[in-house]
């Protein structure tokens, strides 16, 4: 199995690493930017010897690396600054991912995508009219990171084992997204038994909050170690056929009331991409709360295909 990673910074490099020492695939690494996957590349190689895996990892510039992919990654763009928004990456980043997917379109054409770049659903939507994939080829990795840095919080403010946290997020990647406490247990009890309304709704701002608080402290970049898990993850369900349950960015069509948005709901992520969408039974809060932040995503979409207008 091979899986090609589009961008060699910081994300899309612990990427590499992270599918190659997982043994979960070849890894192609592309990069615009002269030497930079190449030497990365080699750099992970040469690290295989002591971290045990006989994964193949590649780099370069050229687009042809990717031929014979099965899952490709899309990282490339650029990162938030502190005082910015994901929003405010649009119109560079919306440029970038259709330049990224031409090319992908010649040299990729059957692999299912993964995109991570900012505003994440809306370059999902974007990479979609390109590609003019099958929805269930294509889908934003945001679910499982907003999910993940829930479950973190959570299990800080429990002083418990990570791992025995179960949560998730939905709606689009930003300040509208849509923790569920409800559907939160820690060792198999909810969270709602075990934490007070008034310190989960500080829990569930500060996950809002996550990849902002991150940016703010590095100044220069946002996150990638957690962002290189969530793709990591992803990449495994389908190329094993895990039949994994988490959150994806994904095109609706009436699900929760929804059609023709990207939005975050929990899928069943296997073999032929995004198996199942799965409809959870919502109050009306969390609904309504989950229809907004897609509005949210639908307005920034608008606000991209004006820009391609204008």
């Amino acid at each position: 199995m091979k899986v090609t990673i589009v961008g060699a910074g910081n994300v899309g490099a612990t990427c590499a690493q992270r599918i190659a020492e997982a043994d979960i695939a070849d890894v192609a690494l592309i990069d615009i930017a002269e030497g930079l996957a190449a030497g990365k590349a080699l750099d992970l190689t040469q690290a295989a010897p002591l971290v045990g895996h006989s994964r193949r990892i590649v780099g370069g510039e050229d687009y042809t690396l990717a031929e014979g992919s099965d899952v490709v990654v899309i990282t490339a763009g650029l990162p938030r600054k502190p005082g910015m928004t994901r929003d405010d990456l649009l119109a560079a980043n919306g440029k970038i991912i259709t330049q990224i997917v031409t090319e992908l379109k010649q040299t990729a054409p059957e692999a299912i995508y993964i995109m991570v770049a900012n505003p994440l659903d809306v370059t999902t939507y974007i990479a979609h009219q390109v590609l003019g994939v099958p929805r269930e080829r294509i889908m934003g990795m945001a679910g499982a990171l907003d999910s993940v840095r829930f479950r973190a919080f959570i299990a800080l403010e429990l002083g418990c084992a990570p791992a025995d946290v179960q949560a998730m997020v939905l709606g689009g990647h930003g300040d509208s997204m849509v923790p569920l406490p409800r559907y939160a247990t820690a060792g198999g009890m909810a969270i709602t038994e075990l934490i007070s309304s008034s310190r989960l709704d500080e829990i569930v701002e500060r996950t809002r909050q996550g990849g902002t608080e991150i940016v703010s402290h590095l100044k220069t970049g946002g996150a990638f170690y957690a962002p290189a898990a969530g793709v990591a993850q992803m990449v495994g369900a389908i190329v094993r056929d895990e039949k994994r349950l988490m959150p994806a960015s994904v095109l609706l069509r009436g699900e929760y009331g929804l059609d023709g948005v990207f939005v975050g709901v929990p899928v069943k992520l296997g073999a032929s991409g995004v198996e199942e969408i799965i409809e959870l039974e919502l109050t009306e809060e969390e609904l309504s709360a989950l229809h907004d932040s897609a509005e949210h995503v639908r307005r920034t979409v608008i606000r991209w295909e004006e820009m391609q207008e204008a």
